[in-house]
């Protein structure tokens, strides 16, 4: 990872660069008659400067720079004199340009600049402190002093000419953006703090920006923790500031404290008789974060303000929603799962059936098909749905979609794939149609029409929805890798079988299907396949260990596989999200960039290993 300053050293030569190209053109409506020479003569100087031969480019720029209306070509030259420590001319230069342009400030910062080159530090200052003092209560002026501290580099007096432009424009927000900028590049984490604290009641839109930039450059609990008493303190002195409440939720979010975040929530909801809007809308953060039980807290007290409050059925949803996803995670508990469907069905009768409660009957469908053992109550449900007037085509195909699993379920395949059929004709070449396309040639795998099924997965190829396209992909390989003899056909049903398991939710039986292969068929050549499969049931009943040991066997075992790219995302996923991990989280995401550079999962390999590296800041 490149150093801040090193990036920051390039960005100082490309900004050099623009300067040159610009003085070109700028200079070459003045130098009509030698235009091409001094044309020539700035290509061939930029070239040196790049390639770092800078006397050859010195050469060039002080005869460029002798020519009448200059001052585009000051940067570079200066530049290079001081590469070359060529103190005695770039002296001679600068102070002749203040003496042409004595109210430009650019000058005398140059001037202290140069002055800094050479170890005479207190010249340089008293040259800094006199052009800020002179300062006029000129906001440009206060802007132009500093962002010419700033491209020389004096980060410490750019802070000094904000701060004292603030003191005479007696205006303590002004150039709020500026210092930010600054103190986030020199990852001064006291300041930066201290500036986004006293911003963001004037400037709320900052939050996300701020959120952003302080996980990058925070490095442990103890940089959250100074963070959190600066926040408090603001609180003290404005209780009602809905800005900081969201602030310390976030920073307690952070540190996984997230019943501290909701005890804030709470206290500032009752404190100023709020309607719960900021509780409401903070309870997604903690549902994103995994911190279910406390999301739950959340609606549980949003549904104690009443049937009045406008928050009241949302939160209840939500409630019914969050508590899914808890207990259909992993390993579940029927009793529970029955008095969650009974909780959708109170819902429903006591807000009807009807576009609006259209996810409500899908999530007690599902409950119904694949917790419950009750697959016809949930196609009763479904085919009852599809009646339901005001459905876009998306939720109807999509119904139609859900409804065909279930047929499956009901072992009604002809009926799954007559509406599997009539989804991927309505919805030609969208992602739903694709997707139904891909149902079919799963539906197909599991009863064993190998052919039939890699035909579907052909057309698929080149679907434009990528993650469609890639599983298609897989399919087929699998599938002709696999059926070139009568043993590995068969072997390849069992797969299927095992497959099909997954599908009716019973994972158990699936990974025994699984085991059994290799003894039945001890040739087959599913070994990595099998490997797969079997990662992919421990991560969803949250064996996250032991689901990482199997993906890190294909990686090592099975180099060409058509599922390693596949697997290193999902071990690099699983140490960033569930094992935390970061450090083997970058390792696999990197080793799937280096080793498969043409995997679909590249790009967010590559976008999620930058963020981990602090690329963002």
């Amino acid at each position: 990872m490149l150093h801040l300053k090193r990036i920051f050293s390039i960005m100082k030569s490309v900004i050099f660069v623009l300067l040159f190209l610009a003085a070109i053109a700028s200079n070459a409506q003045t130098f009509r008659p030698g235009r091409q020479i001094a044309n020539d003569d700035a290509s061939l100087a930029i070239q040196y400067y790049q390639d770092g031969d800078y006397e050859k480019a010195a050469i060039l720029l002080e005869k460029l720079f002798a020519n009448p209306n200059n001052e585009g070509y000051f940067d570079i030259y200066f530049n290079v004199l001081l590469k070359l420590k060529k103190y005695d001319v770039a002296e001679k230069t600068v102070k002749r340009q203040i003496k042409q342009s004595p109210e430009n400030e650019m000058y005398a910062v140059a001037l202290g600049k140069l002055y800094q080159e050479k170890g005479d530090v207190s010249a340089a200052n008293k040259i800094f402190t006199e052009a800020i003092n002179k300062l006029p209560k000129d906001e440009f002026r206060i802007r132009m002093l500093a962002n010419n501290f700033y491209r020389f580099e004096n980060y410490e007096y750019a802070i000094q000419a904000f701060k004292h432009g603030r003191k005479i424009l007696n205006d303590d927000k002004a150039f709020a953006f500026e210092l930010l900028n600054i103190y986030r590049f020199k990852k001064d984490k006291p300041m930066l703090m201290q500036e986004y604290l006293d911003i963001l009641p004037t400037a709320p839109q900052l939050l996300p920006q701020a959120e952003a930039v302080l996980s990058m450059i925070f490095e442990d609990k103890n940089d959250y923790q100074t963070f959190q008493t600066g926040i408090l303190k603001k609180i003290q002195k404005a209780p009602d500031a809905e800005i900081y409440i969201q602030l310390l939720t976030w920073n307690y979010i952070q540190q996984q404290e997230y019943d501290m975040a909701l005890r804030q929530l709470i206290a500032y909801d009752k404190r100023t008789k709020a309607d719960g809007t900021t509780l409401f809308n903070a309870v997604y953060t903690f549902a994103d974060n995994g911190a279910y039980e406390t999301a739950i807290k959340a609606y549980e007290y949003i549904i104690t303000k009443g049937k009045e409050n406008q928050y009241y059925l949302p939160a209840k949803i939500e409630l019914l929603n969050t508590k899914y996803n808890i207990q259909t995670k992993g390993k579940f508990n029927v009793a529970d799962l029955d008095l969650l469907a009974k909780d959708y069905q109170v819902l429903l009768d006591e807000n009807g059936k009807n576009k609006n409660t259209l996810f409500a009957i899908k999530k007690w469908s599902n409950l119904q098909a694949y917790y419950l053992n009750q697959p016809k109550k949930a196609e009763l449900a479904l085919e009852e749905a599809l009646k339901l007037p005001g459905l876009s085509p998306q939720e109807n195909g999509q119904l139609k979609l859900d409804l065909g699993d279930i047929y499956i379920l009901t072992k009604q395949p002809w009926e799954a794939f007559l509406v599997y059929e009539q989804v991927s004709k309505q919805f030609e070449g969208q992602p739903i149609g694709n997707e139904a396309r891909f149902r079919s040639a799963k539906l197909s795998f599991y009863q064993g029409n190998f052919e039939y099924s890699m035909g579907q997965c052909m057309i698929l190829k080149t679907a434009t929805t990528q993650l469609v396209a890639n599983d298609a992909l897989n399919l087929s390989l699998l599938i002709s890798d696999n059926i070139q003899t009568p043993t590995d056909s068969s072997a390849l049903k069992m797969y299927a079988d095992a497959e099909m398991l997954v599908f009716r939710n019973l994972p158990e039986q699936s990974i025994k299907k699984l085991d059994s292969i290799s003894i039945a068929f001890p040739q087959n050549t599913l070994a990595d396949a099998i490997l797969m499969s079997k990662a992919k049931i421990l991560i969803k009943s949250e064996q996250f260990e032991t689901a990482a040991a199997i993906l890190k066997k294909v990686d090592e075992s099975y180099k060409d596989g058509i599922w390693t790219d596949d697997a290193l995302f999902t071990l690099a996923d699983l140490y960033e999200k569930k094992l935390n991990d970061l450090v083997q989280a970058k390792i696999y995401f990197q080793k799937l960039i280096t080793d498969y550079p043409g995997s679909m999962f590249t790009a967010e390999a590559r976008k999620r290993f930058r963020n981990l590296r602090g690329d963002g800041v």
